[in-house]
């Protein structure tokens, strides 16, 4: 009997367990939908985002949309993060298992009645929405919303229209080098672009221009012609016509109104064509749509006629150029001194600022960058502060992103800057509020390629700026204007979309997605939610705020950054955080990865530069989508650094998808497998290898061979031993940057097929045979360094060689005595750095600008004098003697 029960609740129980699973799997056919939900949901966002500075009730209309988004992708992730847990495992077959389903069916049943639940609400907020953009749109095309806007706008550009010359700052020498490129230019049409970020002050510096008496005599029709965000080709092209007829005293036909672009095209171009010099500015040019509609109505007279435009946007200002004559004219900050006179002015009417605010006030000063129009918003608040009381000062400096945010003199700042943010298309948005991690895949495109198109477009908008370039060109940072950042920090808050916390901002609401953690978590901060997080980024904490944060569920985590943290182990729970996409740890002090690194499955980017990892385990060759992985350190010692890589256990030729490998050794037993291995990373744009030996070199040249995507090479033998890489009969023809650290005997044929090569350096190849014929002749170099590469008694540079180089580096060549340059070589360079050539005896310089010279003459004790004090004869050449001198470097 007792066996008989047994068999009947086993049987039961194994019922029960079968109709469950079949009913989580019926729900699991809802993903599907829901993703198609999540899809129909984006594209509404996407379309009704210009919308949302509409009106409030368009406001709370797209964030309910955006709550409902986030809830979507919730679920999502939560279901990809189960499946992420049992991989190797059909997701059926795992919940078949008694004991996976017994634990996992409660998680599974919650994501399923979520789903069902955010199916139900999906289509009524959809329909409800849609319906409301519908009424919108309408009255819009009706003049109700877009005239509001526009008036709004022009009303902006007006104020700019209608300063005195008095009240402005450092326009002198702006407005002097424009008026001079409009009246002494040459007799072709040409175009003028002035480029600037919003209230950098491009309107006020072209009405200077435009009013400018040498301007008014020398042009006899002009027309100002200023656009908006919201202008219609029609609108704009009436009131060309309206001003250039009244300019040489024409009517202009009644019935205008209803004539089309075309017809007005042809007005504007038939009153202009043959006649005297006209002026044209297009003021605040948004869309490259709006020159394509213009840019035909303007004839090529020959009489010096000139178009200027004031844009935000580069791309905007660059593809004018390229189709007239024209160089654009970029707006730059005001000077520090220039700041400071301009913010005296405002905030204490003309006199010196009081002794004991000078230091606040240099500080709130320091935040606008040389930006006019924020200089003056700001002064403004200022000049109402009691200057007695100096805490209302220091709350001012505090509080400027709410002071931004809400009071009334800084609304007109508010909107000018936030009107960049609103006129980027969908897909910038995010990733100007975040920079990282939210890239739309492409055909053919790499998403690196796709980012670095997002950053390219970001910055030709003036939203971000390059902070610092490579010598090749390439920007390395950017940086954002401290204004524009408090500004993406409010939208970021409205939208829920990332928040910073740091001693000023303490808290975050428990919809934030991305967080930024500056050097301490409070303690009231341990209870707030984190687990909805899908980036963090952690600078300067403490270890107890790290175990904070790793013990608050980061379980949808696809962004984890901790470069610099405390960390001499690896945080064993970054290993549950299945989602994970980048993980940077670089500059900690970690030793050992550990071999559960494998099961971050969907794991891109692992960064561990400037760590002491020397070993990957065999199990980083299971992370199939790791595309950067980068490990490696200096140690900087005396003229140069010692480059620390790491060995493999496992066959990395698996990781197809990887697009980095820095700096990988291939000294050990295995490196012939390695190096072959290498080979089949044919999606690689950079390729460091370390201690390489000379019997591998071949082997390696093989390889490179396959790696079509190769952008920068960097090489080095095994304690600076000889290498052999001259058999790459076919280099990849993208290769930009090459570094080779060892002997060579004989330079590498192929260099010379590298015509896109932008950067070299040589170290250590004691070359037998003089380089320079064969370097001198690519045509992309710009960036050359020599350390040791052959023994030049004398070094010499021909005619027209090296026609794009700008940096030149030579170091360490023990019997180089005379350097010689011959008439045309290196026209471009800008910087030459001679170290460690003792017996060089003369330097002679030969028409070289005054501020070279007076650096080098040891009474000015520059620093620069520093650099020749070694050299025993320092000679000058003045340019009149040219034809009786032999080349200017002996």
């Amino acid at each position: 009997m007792a066996f008989v029960s047994l068999t009947y609740f086993a049987t039961k129980a194994m019922n029960f367990v079968e109709n469950e699973v079949l009913k989580v799997r019926d729900g699991w056919q809802e993903v599907n939908a829901v993703k198609e939900d999540f899809d129909r949901i984006k594209a509404i966002l996407r379309d009704a985002d210009s919308l949302e500075e509409g009106s409030q009730f368009m406001k709370e209309s797209i964030s309910k949309l955006r709550n409902l988004a986030d809830n979507i992708e919730d679920a999502l992730d939560e279901y990809e993060l189960l499946k992420a847990q049992h991989q190797g495992h059909g997701f059926l077959e795992f919940l078949q298992m008694s004991h996976s389903y017994v634990k996992n069916w409660k998680a599974c049943r919650r994501i399923m009645l979520r789903m069902r639940d955010i199916s139900s609400k999906v289509k009524s907020i959809c329909e409800e929405h849609q319906k409301f953009c519908y009424q919108f749109k309408q009255g819009a095309e009706q003049g109700s919303s877009s005239t509001s806007t526009s008036s709004t706008w022009h009303d902006q550009c007006g104020d700019a229209l209608l300063l005195e010359k008095a009240d402005l700052v450092g326009i002198e020498e702006p407005q002097e080098q424009l008026v001079k490129r409009l009246v002494k230019g040459p007799s072709e049409k040409e175009i003028i672009p002035v480029v600037g970020m919003g209230g950098s002050g491009k309107t006020t510096l072209i009405k200077q221009v435009f009013d400018d008496p040498a301007v008014k005599k020398h042009f006899t029709i002009c027309a100002w012609v200023t656009l908006s965000p919201s202008s219609r080709t029609e609108e704009v092209l009436r009131d060309m016509l309206q001003q250039i007829a009244s300019s040489i005293m024409e009517s202009v036909p009644s019935g205008t109104d209803t004539l089309s672009s075309d017809l007005l095209k042809m007005m504007i171009r038939s009153l202009l064509q043959g006649r005297s010099r006209y002026l044209i500015i297009l003021d605040d040019v948004w869309r490259v749509d709006d020159w394509d509609a213009v840019k035909y109505v303007f004839p090529n007279n020959k009489n010096g006629s000139r178009i200027m435009m004031t844009t935000r946007d580069v791309k905007i200002a660059s593809s004018s150029c390229k189709e007239y004559a024209g160089e654009v004219y970029f707006m730059k900050p005001l000077r520090a001194e220039q700041s400071w006179k301009l913010f005296c002015m405002k905030t204490f009417k003309g006199d010196s600022c009081p002794s004991n605010l000078k230091e606040i006030c240099e500080s709130i000063l320091r935040k606008c960058e040389g930006l006019p129009l924020a200089i003056v918003a700001i002064s403004g608040i200022l000049a109402t502060r009691d200057s007695d009381k100096i805490d209302e000062w220091h709350l001012v400096h505090r509080s400027i992103r709410s002071e931004i945010d809400s009071n009334d003199r800084l609304k007109n700042l508010k909107k000018v800057l936030s009107l960049s943010f609103n006129a980027l298309p969908y897909h910038l948005k995010p990733c100007f509020l975040h920079l990282k991690g939210l890239v739309e895949t492409k055909e053919v495109k790499t998403p690196e390629e796709v980012a670095e198109e997002y950053l390219k477009d970001l910055l030709s908008r003036s939203l971000i700026q390059a902070a610092e370039l490579t010598s090749d060109g390439r920007v390395k940072t950017y940086r954002v204007h401290d204004l524009l950042w408090e500004i993406s920090s409010m939208k970021s808050k409205d939208r829920n979309f990332a928040t910073v916390v740091d001693e000023q901002h303490a808290g975050w609401t428990d919809r934030v997605r991305r967080l930024s953690v500056h050097k301490i978590l409070q303690s009231a901060q341990q209870n707030e939610p984190l687990w909805q997080l899908r980036s963090l980024f952690m600078f300067g904490v403490s270890k107890s705020s790290l175990n904070r944060v790793f013990s608050s569920g980061l379980k949808l985590l696809r962004i984890l950054d901790l470069q610099g943290a405390p960390l001499k182990r690896f945080p064993t729970q970054v290993i549950d955080l299945h989602l994970l996409r980048y993980l940077n740890l670089r500059c900690t002090k970690l030793h050992t990865l550990p071999s559960s690194i494998g099961m971050l499955q969907n794991l891109e980017t692992l960064d561990l530069k400037h760590t002491f990892i020397t070993v990957l385990p065999a199990e980083i060759t299971k992370l199939h989508r790791l595309r950067h992985l980068l490990v490696y350190r200096y140690e900087n010692i005396a003229y140069s650094h010692s480059k620390y890589g790491f060995e493999t256990l496992g066959e990395i030729g698996v990781l197809q998808c990887l697009q980095k490998l820095c700096y990988v050794e291939v000294d050990d037993k295995k490196s012939r497998i390695l190096i072959r291995e290498i080979g089949k990373l044919i999606q690689l744009r950079r390729l460091c290898i370390l201690k390489l030996k000379k019997d591998d070199g071949r082997k390696l040249c093989l390889s490179i061979a396959k790696l079509t995507n190769l952008r920068a090479l960097s090489v080095s033998s095994f304690k600076d031993a000889e290498i052999d890489l001259q058999s790459i009969s076919s280099p990849p023809q993208f290769l930009q940057r090459v570094f080779l650290a060892g002997k060579l005997q004989k330079l590498p044929l192929w260099i010379a097929k590298l015509h896109n090569l932008a950067k070299l350096k040589l170290k250590w190849s004691h070359l037998e045979e003089d380089p320079m014929l064969m370097l001198q002749s690519l045509p992309s170099l710009i960036h050359l360094e020599l350390l040791q590469a052959y023994d030049w008694y004398k070094l010499c540079f021909k005619a027209e060689g090296f026609k794009k180089l700008k940096i030149l580096g030579l170091d360490f060549f023990e019997e180089l005595r005379f350097i010689q340059v011959e008439k045309g070589a290196m026209p471009c360079l800008e910087k030459w750095s001679i170290q460690r050539c003792n017996k060089l005896k003369v330097l002679e310089l030969f028409d070289m600008p005054d501020e070279l010279i007076k650096k080098l003459k040891p009474e000015e004790q520059d620093e620069e004098y520093g650099k020749v004090t070694h050299i025993p004869e320092l000679i000058e050449t003045a340019a009149k003697k040219r034809s009786d001198l032999p080349p200017c470097w002996k």
